[in-house]
This record gives C-alpha cells, sequence and structure tokens, in this order.
C-alpha cells in the first residue's frame, strides 16, 4: 500500500512567513501613498513627512540584528505575536493624529520597530532553521514578499484615500495585522528540532547546530564589533546601503509625490508601485535560483549597475511616451530588491552559518539607514529644487558604483566571528 508524503513543516512555516513579512511590507510601504493626503490635510511638506518615514526606515533597519537574537532567545513565534500586535495598535493610534511630533511617535518610532520584527532578517532565519537545500529559492521568495506586500496593499490605500480618506485605508491595515496575530500562533514554529525534525534536505546524522548562549542584545553587539573589523563587512554594508537608499527609502518613498509632480494621478502611480511589485517577485524569485548556481558577486554587479541605468533614465520617463513609465517599472521592478539572496550568501561565507542571521541583521541595518537618509534627503531635494530628477540621477550613478565594489566582496580569506 502506498501513502502520500506528508507535507514538511517547514514549508508551512515557508507560507506562514510569507503572509507575515507581506502584511509587514504593506503597512511599512504604506506611506507612499499616504504622503499626498497628509500633505493636503496637515500642510505638512515633503522633506518633514520624508523625515518621519526616514525615521520608521532607520529603526526597521536597526531592530534587525537584535530581532535575529531575539528569536533565539524568545523564539519566533512570540515575538512575530508581539510584533503584530504592536503594528495594530500603533495603525489605530495614528488616525488620532494631528501633529508631526504624534507622527513621529506612531508610524516613526512604533511602525518602524513593528515592521522591522518582520522583515529581511525573519526571512533569513526561516531559510536558515528550516532549509538545508533550496535556501537560495526560498530566501528569493521570502524577500519577494516585500515586493508582494506593495502589490497587494498600495492600490487599495490608494483607492480608499480617493473615496473614503487615509484613515479607513489605516483601520484596514491595522485589521489585516490583528488577523494575522492567530496565524501565526497556531501554524509557525520555532525550529525543526523543537518539533523532533530535520530541515529540509539535511541528512539524518547531521550534528543539531548549537544552543544561543549569551544574551541576544549582546550578541548583536558583539557581532557588530567583530564585524567593523572585516573588510567583507563594509563593503557588504556598504552596498546594501546602496540599495536601501536607491530602493525603499527613494522610489518607495517618493515615486508617487514625483508623478503627481508630472500629473499623475496618486491611484495611477500607486499602480506602477504595485507593477514594479509583480516584476520584482519575479527577479527576486530568479535571483535566489541563480544565488544557488552562480556567484554571488558577479550577479551583484549585475543587479545593482541595471538599477543605476534605470535610475539614471528615470527623470526622462516621466516625459516619455506612454511607455515611459512602465517600461521603467518592468525594467527596475525585476531589480528591486533581488540583491537580497547573494548578499545573504555573501554573509554566510564571510561570517559563517551559526552567525549568518544576526552578521546579516547589521547589514540589513546599513540598507535601511540607506533607505532613511534618501526618504529624507530626496523630501529636502524636492522641496528645495521643486523636482526629484536631480536625486534619482545621483542614486543611478551611486548604484553602477555599487556593482563595482561587489566584485570586491571576499576576495580575502574568511575569519571566523565571535558568535559569543
Amino acid at each position: 500500500m502506498s501513502c502520500t508524503p506528508r507535507l514538511h513543516t517547514a514549508w508551512i512555516v515557508f507560507g506562514v512567513t510569507f503572509l507575515v513579512m507581506l502584511t509587514g511590507a504593506g503597512i511599512r510601504a504604506a506611506p507612499g501613498a499616504l504622503m499626498m493626503p497628509l500633505e493636503m490635510e496637515f500642510g505638512w511638506s515633503p522633506a518633514a513627512l520624508g523625515g518621519v518615514v526616514g525615521l520608521a526606515i532607520l529603526l526597521y533597519g536597526l531592530v534587525g540584528p537584535f530581532a535575529a537574537a531575539l528569536y533565539e532567545r524568545f523564539g519566533m513565534r512570540r515575538c512575530i505575536c508581539a510584533a503584530l500586535l504592536l503594528l495594530a495598535a500603533a495603525l489605530a493610534l495614528s488616525t488620532q493624529v494631528h501633529q508631526l511630533w504624534q507622527m513621529r511617535l506612531v508610524w516613526g518610532i512604533a511602525i518602524g520597530l513593528g515592521s522591522g520584527m518582520v522583515a529581511m532578517v525573519l526571512g533569513a532565519t526561516v531559510a536558515e532553521r528550516w532549509f538545508a537545500s533550496h535556501r537560495g529559492l526560498v530566501l528569493g521568495v521570502l524577500t519577494a514578499s516585500s515586493a508582494t506586500g506593495q502589490l497587494v496593499f498600495l492600490p487599495a490605500i490608494a483607492a480608499l484615500n480617493d473615496h473614503a480618506g487615509w484613515r479607513i485605508a489605516v483601520v484596514l491595515l491595522a485589521a489585516v495585522a490583528l488577523a494575522m496575530v492567530p496565524v501565526v500562533a497556531l501554524l509557525l514554529r520555532d525550529t525543526p528540532a523543537a518539533i523532533g525534525l530535520r530541515r529540509v534536505g539535511e541528512a539524518d546524522d547531521a550534528a543539531p547546530p548549537p544552543a544561543a548562549k549569551v544574551n541576544p542584545a549582546l550578541r548583536a553587539v558583539r557581532a557588530l564589533r567583530d564585524g567593523l573589523g572585516r573588510r567583507d563587512f563594509w563593503l557588504l554594508a556598504g552596498t546594501f546601503f546602496i540599495c536601501g537608499a536607491s530602493t525603499n527609502g527613494l522610489i518607495g518613498t517618493h515615486l508617487i509625490p514625483a508623478c503627481a509632480d508630472h500629473g499623475i494621478p496618486e491611484q495611477r502611480s500607486a499602480e506602477l508601485l504595485a507593477a514594479m511589485g509583480i516584476f520584482d517577485l519575479v527577479g527576486t524569485t530568479a535571483s535566489g535560483w541563480l544565488t544557488d548556481r552562480f556567484d554571488a558577486r558577479k550577479l551583484l554587479f549585475a543587479y545593482y549597475g541595471l538599477r543605476g541605468l534605470s535610475l539614471i533614465w528615470l527623470p526622462w520617463a516621466f516625459g516619455a511616451d506612454v511607455l515611459g513609465l512602465p517600461l521603467f517599472a518592468a525594467f527596475y521592478g525585476l531589480d528591486w530588491i533581488a540583491t537580497v539572496p547573494p548578499t545573504v550568501r555573501l554573509a554566510e561565507r564571510a561570517f559563517g552559518k551559526s552567525n549568518a542571521a544576526v552578521m546579516f541583521g547589521w547589514v540589513g541595518a546599513s540598507h535601511q539607514i540607506g533607505a532613511a537618509c534618501a526618504a529624507w534627503l530626496a523630501g529636502v531635494w524636492r522641496t528645495d529644487m521643486g523636482s526629484y530628477g536631480g536625486a534619482f540621477a545621483i542614486a543611478g550613478v551611486i548604484c553602477v558604483g555599487a556593482g563595482f565594489l561587489a566584485l570586491a566582496i571576499g576576495r580575502r580569506a574568511p575569519v571566523a566571528v565571535a558568535a559569543g
């Protein structure tokens, strides 16, 4: 008698993680569709709103390495449930804001911290804990969930802004975050060993990973201390800084206002970002597959170079024919965060598998620091210069430079980093 093989729990954890990261990414990206309504209602400038978004992105990144350590100490399930509850509460409170300092507190701090707990480090942790094989592909799909979050949420937020007001859109986001809590509590598991399983593709005689023995915050700080002395850390952090500046910080935050400057309606520009999400879902998933097979440094060289060229062309795309912006959305979207799987792979090689998640947390923090800088500086540029064109072109040139920096990663023999 034959029996149907049982679905490995890793794939259930993978599915739940995808939904959690999708929800967190949709919430994190929401200010891109809310900037125009907030500016119109409260009179806040693009620079002021860019500063709020920049603060959220900064904390979103800085919480990453501590999140990885907290997962080890308290378990992913508890941490993710707490983060979703924080996001739901902060979103609900945001409907009552009337002053900029209140927006900084709710959107800048609370939502920055909550969304950081369910971001790229979560995907890297799940891929490392649950998958010995297919890791690049799994990480590619999980990373692409941030683009899918845009695909699902931004057009809906823009439509609700037009027909029901931005507060209704925010309340619905809070409801989605709250609805994810029981899903996580029921279906997410921390490690295969906790339920008597091996990772997908792992040999039966493989040794279990060592348990963490130190305070999670101390481990994260020690990892940063050791990383700061490594050339590869600076190269990974530097290129990822540019990655964040040219994606979340610049395009994710300011493309909709830039479209408005050229007379493009908000809902249409939100649909443009959503289209990028479709293409990035394909591009980042393909990047995970490619990372399992090709040199990660050469992949990063190609990704950053192509992204840079698309950003340099963007100011002209606004004035091009009907295919201008759709062509940009397709070309840029394929490369939105395709950089994540090869960056995680290079971090793993440089710092070892046992330290990869925490060290990628710090590399990911540099990504969000770059995004925070770009979110603020692009708003300042628009306020002072009256156009985003120069900001897009400068970001493009810097991306091309990042491609060449990526080729230098891993040229020296790896040195062990203390796990603590």
